[in-house]
């Protein structure tokens, strides 16, 4: 992939980390495309109004996408759901899985096929720490972003061979919107983290560009936390 970067998708690419891995890419030379559900804001790239909780309009997506001539896929977009699994509503639980996971899984197989056509793409998840260790009150959200690890981890072994790489970021705490309903909690859950602090959005983007670079040709299939060393830290501190 080397040369003009060409045509990348970005979802929920409008606000937080997904507005950050869009200036990121156009600043490195891709032509961004993004979608957005609750406002486009105002960085480069196509915005493209796309709810990806509705099935219908993520089928309408990725048959638009088939012939766009994209060159790599970067699925940021996500919600929370924070509930005890003796809590869970279904109905909520199915929207989580929806945009976290299906619809991720949607827009990857109608872009594989032109990606190995075309003799190569880039395939990148933004996904949680919280599919590499459980968390109390998060069994659907973890439960979501654990499906798209192991979908991603078999989708590089079959497509390794065509020029496809496919890897997993996993963010901690990011100090985005998301986060800001956790604010009361905030100093003492940095103290957790060895770092001490939050992410900043453009340090998760930062590394989704290097995995669309051409310096990460040969990485796939990987699993690259960006959260301050709390993955690597014990549960329980002496």
């Amino acid at each position: 992939m080397s040369g003009t970067q060409g045509r990348v998708l970005v979802t929920g690419g409008g606000r937080g980390i997904g507005a950050a891995i869009v200036a990121q890419l156009a600043a490195a030379g891709w032509e961004v495309d993004y979608t957005h559900r609750r406002g486009a804001g105002d960085g480069p790239g196509r915005a493209i109004a796309c709810d990806l909780a509705d099935r219908a309009a993520v089928d309408a997506l990725a048959e638009e996408a088939v012939g766009a001539g994209y060159r790599a896929f970067v699925h940021n977009a996500g919600v929370s759901y924070d509930r005890l699994a003796a809590m869970v509503d279904q109905t909520q639980a199915e929207t989580v899985m929806q945009v976290n996971f299906w619809a991720m899984t949607r827009i990857t197989k109608a872009l594989v096929r032109p990606m190995t056509a075309a003799g190569g793409g880039r395939i990148v998840v933004v996904g949680s720490v919280a599919a590499l260790a459980g968390g109390r009150g998060n069994a659907i959200y973890a439960a979501s972003k654990a499906a798209a690890l192991g979908y991603l981890r078999t989708l590089a072994q079959e497509v390794a061979r065509k020029g496809v790489t496919a890897n997993y970021v996993a963010p901690g705490f990011v100090d985005t919107e998301m986060l800001a309903g956790y604010g009361a909690h905030r100093e003492r859950l940095e103290q957790q983290i060895p770092a001490g602090r939050y992410a900043r959005p453009e340090e998760v983007a930062a590394v989704v560009g290097f995995l669309l670079s051409d310096a990460a040709a040969y990485v796939t299939g990987a699993v690259l936390p960006v959260d301050g060393g709390l993955s690597a830290a014990m549960a329980v501190q002496r």
